[in-house]
This record gives structure tokens, sequence and C-alpha cells, in this order.
């Protein structure tokens, strides 16, 4: 059996890392820099990355190459090295998780292209799947367990991708990011999401990024009202709040908010809980801890998740209450705008 759907059969909750570029940063990547050539150039600090996150508790983590298509590589001149980098990323991932004690699962990271399809931009469908099965190709060689689609905005990209990876016989997951109009950057709602998932035959999907945990448990809830009790629904939410200190990006959340995260995102339904931007190996050790002590409850509400992780956005409580149709005041000033 595939190590992924193991783990999924073997586990009610399911321990993801936490974020790539932000650890990347604290190993000496520069701004600006792409972290996949690391894969080959800076292996030991790769394995030091995902040897953290497992140290930490995780029972899954992503690999180096969420910039790994063609198109995010060319802006560095890399764009014939796509094969080579995702096989890279998967490769060292696949030391580490083997070397664990314990069943580690090794996603293979996909980002978007960065690119729009048309008719919003000038990529079409057919090069934006040739991109992602390109990556993919290398990312299966090099021996990750389950292809992990993340951060998407755009439908259309998402079914490109998904196109591309259908015949690679691995598992597949997806999940999209929301932000303070509890919709995606393309207007797609966590409730559009859980409707069309059931037509793409995942092995789970739901919601990373975004802008923080109070948000990201408000889309977590609506996909969980739209599908069936067995879905397995993800959440990785980013630490805090990004802040600019001293010439440099911190995040808010602490080891506490991250861990009463997690719990929350239990009690909402998700089965694979992780973290994203500004998320350390101490922040996932208290993750860990929490998931392990906690015992399912009812979905939260909003006053819960308002005291234990923070004040959530006006668009967000919308999606939350389940009536993102009613024009929020932040929404009324954006349509107000020239």
């Amino acid at each position: 059996m595939n190590n992924f759907l193991k783990i999924l059969q073997d586990k009610d909750h399911i321990l993801a890392d936490g974020a790539t570029g932000t650890n990347l940063f604290a190993m000496g990547l520069e701004t600006g820099d792409p972290p996949e050539p690391w894969n080959l150039e800076h292996r030991s600090r790769i394995r030091s990355l995902h040897q953290g996150f497992v140290d930490a508790g995780s029972d899954l983590f992503l690999t180096n190459s969420f910039g790994g298509t063609s198109y995010r590589l060319k802006l560095h001149n890399l764009e014939s090295r796509v094969f080579e980098l995702n096989k890279a990323a998967g490769t060292v991932a696949r030391e580490v998780a083997d070397s664990a004690d314990r069943l580690v699962i090794v996603a293979g990271s996909m980002g978007p292209t960065g690119e729009m399809i048309e008719p919003h931009g000038l990529m079409t469908p057919a090069e934006a799947t040739e991109a992602f099965k390109a990556q993919a190709e290398g990312l299966v060689e090099g021996g990750v367990d389950v292809l992990w689609l993340e951060t998407m905005y755009s439908m259309e990209e998402l079914e490109a991708a998904l196109d591309a990876v259908k015949d690679f016989g691995l598992p597949v997951c997806a999940t999209m990011s929301f932000d303070t109009a509890g919709k995606t950057m393309m207007g797609i709602t966590p409730a559009n999401l859980a409707l069309r998932a059931k037509e793409f035959n995942l092995s789970g999907f739901g919601a990373n990024c975004g802008v923080g945990a109070p948000d990201l448990l408000a889309t977590i809830n609506d996909i969980s009202r739209n599908v069936e009790s067995d879905t397995v629904v993800i959440s990785k939410a980013n630490c805090g709040i990004p802040e600019f200190h001293n010439g440099e990006i911190l995040y808010s959340g602490t080891e506490k908010l991250m861990a009463e995260y997690v719990q929350i995102a239990m009690n909402s339904g998700a089965k694979i809980i992780g973290g994203c931007c500004g998320t350390s190996f101490e922040h996932v050790r208290a993750m860990r801890k929490a998931m392990d002590e906690h015992q399912v409850t009812s979905p939260p509400t909003l006053a819960e998740i308002e005291k234990r992780v923070g004040v959530m956005s006006d668009g967000s409580k919308a999606i939350f209450k389940g009536d993102d149709s009613k024009p929020t005041k932040e929404r009324r000033n954006r349509r107000s705008r020239p």
C-alpha cells in the first residue's frame, strides 16, 4: 500500500510540517534567491530542514520544490533544470523520511506557476499542464509518496495541475489560499472548492497560507460542512501575522497560539494539520503535543476561535457563518474604491 494511504488509514489525525522559506532564510537563503537549487548546492541544509520537522514530530513534510515549475525557475535562468531540481528535492526528502524510526510521508510540493491562464492571462491550459507534468516527473522519480498542489488561487490552474498529475499513480492532495474576503484571489470560496473537489478524486484537500489562523479556521469550517464526514480535510495556517522588525519579517504567532490552532482545527474537521509561513520547529513541537493531548469535540463557535487564536476578518466571518453573500463593510469599501 502507498505510504500516504497507509498513514491515512492508521491515524485519526496527521501532523504536517511548518514553513520552508522562513526556515531556509534563517539558514542563509537570501531574499529573491530561489530555494530549489539548494537541493543540490546545500543538500545538508535541506536535510536539516526536513530532519528538524521530523524530530519535532511531523508525520508528513513537503519537499523544497514549491517554485519548481519552468515558469518560476525561468526567473533565475534555471528553466532547463526542472527535472534535475525536482528529483533532487524528492531524493533528499526520501532519505530523511526513510531514516526515521516511524512512518513519515514525503509530499511533493507543487506551487502555482505565477502566470495567469487565459482568458485572464496569456498562459494556455495546455502550457500549464505541461509545466506541472515536467515538475511532477522529477518529484516522482525522487520518490515522493503524494503529490501536493498548494497555495492555488485559480480553479483553472488547479484543473491544469490535476490533469498533469493524473497518470503518475500517486495520491494527490490540493490546497488553495484564501484572503480576508474569505475567497481566493480569483474569487473561489471554500464551499466552491469543496464542491468541485468531489469531482477531482483528491486524496485530501483544504487550505494553506492566507492571513493567519483565525481566517484559515473559518475556511476549514466552511469546507467541512460541505463534505462527507470521512473526507480528508487539510489545514496549514500561517504562524500569526507577518510584521517588519529591524529589517526582517517576523511572524507574530506563538507556540501557544499554534497549539490552540491545532486543537480548533481538529474540532473543525481537519485530519491533516500543519503550519505554513513563519512556522518553526519549535511551533511544530508544540503542535505535536497539542494534537496528542486533544480529544475532538464539537465544531468551534466564532467566539471560541477569536478568544483562542485571534480576531477574524469580516470576510472570513461571513464565510464562517455561511453567509458570504452579504456585503460586509470590507467588501463595500473595496467596491467603492476607484
